[in-house]
């Protein structure tokens, strides 16, 4: 049950990330905002998730305070801050905001996965592959919106949109403040040493071999992931050119939502193959179908949306996978700091892949893939037979 409490808490929590998605052409005619301005109030969610993983990474303070605690109150202050969006006044009022909300986020979803691993002991990769799958479907949450709100009959107000998805996030805070850490966490907090209560120690983490290997190839797997998620409806739309909004709206929702059951299933059998071996077949899946893309658009239409379904799955089926290997690399005492750290790399990885390979699309259309191969490939070589993980998580020892 307490694993079931936190990925439902994540889903909701995490809905603060997408609610601006649905709603950006209201906030365009309410402040006579331009097209440009739109990608300030997407942009600034992430700088802010990114500034607020870097403060709580650097600083321990997913170890150092009560997980559940900073969770929930993070919850609150990213509710607030949400919700105060509609009142915002003006562009720079809601890019403050945003940044309020990614940094809030910054305390929702890597301590969400501090809070997992210590109440799914012995089954720490199928704990967080439940609650990535979460936001997985809460990632394809704005595509299944925008589809909702073309349909006849089916508008409502974008005010009570946002105000719910805050009451969600309220709900989640109150979930996980009940909840609170799991018991072998209290009381290996209590006899941590003070070494284990410094700052910083999120960077400790970085002198432990094995949490290296596990980190370094979760950022090669960032290096694709994202970046494919904003192209599947450019792709999409360059195999059905004459697609509608809703259809595509529904298409995109469908090919990254699937990613949430992919990451399910992972995390089912990463008990059995353990996660090192679920990762590398992730990689390996998603490095094919990288280098295949290119020169399979030729395809009939279903089965090119299928092979893009298929990619979407192998993307992101290893992406808890990294996170329950880097977990058990470290004392209890670090995780919180150290996923934490490791989430905030990664999401920068994941930024950089965006600014610089996302433009190209318009000059290399499908071969663009070719480009996000390097990731996959990385994380490959981090997780080969010879460099191989001396240390898996509790249920991932079988190598």
């Amino acid at each position: 049950m307490p694993p079931l409490i936190i990925a439902i808490a994540e889903l909701f929590g995490t809905a603060l990330w997408f609610t601006p998605n649905a709603v950006l052409h209201d906030l365009q005619v309410l402040w006579s905002l331009r097209t440009a301005d739109l990608g300030w109030l997407t942009g600034a969610v992430q700088g802010g998730f990114l500034l607020g993983t870097l403060t709580i990474g650097l600083q321990g303070l997913a170890d150092r305070l009560d997980a559940s605690r900073l969770f929930a109150a993070c919850c609150l202050l990213g509710a607030l801050s949400n919700a105060l969006l509609p009142w915002a006044g003006g562009l720079w009022g809601a890019v403050t905001l945003r940044v309020i909300t990614g940094m809030c986020l910054a305390g929702i979803y890597p301590v969400g996965m501090k809070l997992m691993v210590g109440w799914t002991p012995g089954r720490t990769g199928l704990g967080l592959a439940l609650l990535v799958g979460m936001l997985v479907l809460g990632t394809a949450l704005p595509h299944g919106l925008r589809a909702f709100s073309e349909l006849p009959g089916a508008g409502m107000s974008w005010r009570i949109g946002i105000l719910g998805a805050s009451g969600l996030a309220l709900l989640a805070g109150i979930l996980v403040w009940r909840l609170g850490e799991a018991p072998d966490v209290q009381a290996a907090k209590s006899h941590a040493s003070a070494t284990a209560t410094s700052r910083l120690i999120g960077i400790q983490a970085f002198h432990i071999k094995d949490f290296r290997r596990a980190a370094s190839a979760y950022f090669g797997h960032m290096w694709e992931l994202y970046t494919l998620w904003a192209l599947l409806p450019l792709m999409l739309l360059t195999a059905l050119p004459d697609l509608s909004t809703m259809p595509l709206a529904l298409g995109a929702f469908g090919l990254i939502a699937i990613g949430g059951p992919a990451c399910w299933l992972g995390g089912w059998l990463s008990q059995s193959l353990s996660s090192r071996r679920v990762a590398q077949l992730g990689l390996a899946g998603s490095a094919t179908c990288c280098a295949l893309y290119p020169l399979l658009t030729w395809l009939p239409t279903p089965l090119l949306i299928a092979f893009l379904a298929l990619w979407s799955a192998l993307a992101v089926v290893d992406s808890p996978q990294f996170s329950a290997l880097s977990a058990a690399a470290c004392p209890t005492t670090i995780v919180g700091s150290a996923l934490t750290l490791q989430n905030a790399i990664g999401f920068a990885v994941s930024m950089l892949s965006l600014l610089v390979l996302i433009p190209l699309w318009q000059w290399l259309g499908s071969w663009l893939a070719w480009l996000l191969l390097p990731g996959p490939l990385f994380g490959l070589w981090c997780l080969s037979v010879r460099r191989r993980l001396s240390t898996a998580s509790p249920a991932d020892t079988s190598q």
